[in-house]
């Protein structure tokens, strides 16, 4: 299974991401800021989404917000 970012690039676990794009997380006030740096990513079994640590929490990310850092 390949997983790409918004531009395209593969992406692989351990690389690290950026938002490109304001996203407000669901249940909480809490809102990542566009070039908010995701490290250490781990792949999930959905090509569209990854699992990363942001906001002091880890969370799944859609694929089509983030750019390979």
């Amino acid at each position: 299974m390949e997983v790409k970012d918004s531009n395209g690039n593969l992406l692989a676990e351990g690389d690290s991401v950026t938002l490109i794009k304001d996203l407000k997380v669901k249940g909480s006030s809490l809102t990542l800021k566009r070039g908010t740096l995701v490290k250490s990513i781990r792949l999930t079994n959905s090509p569209a989404e990854i699992e990363g640590r942001a906001g002091g929490s880890t969370m799944v990310l859609k694929t089509e917000f983030l750019k390979k850092a």
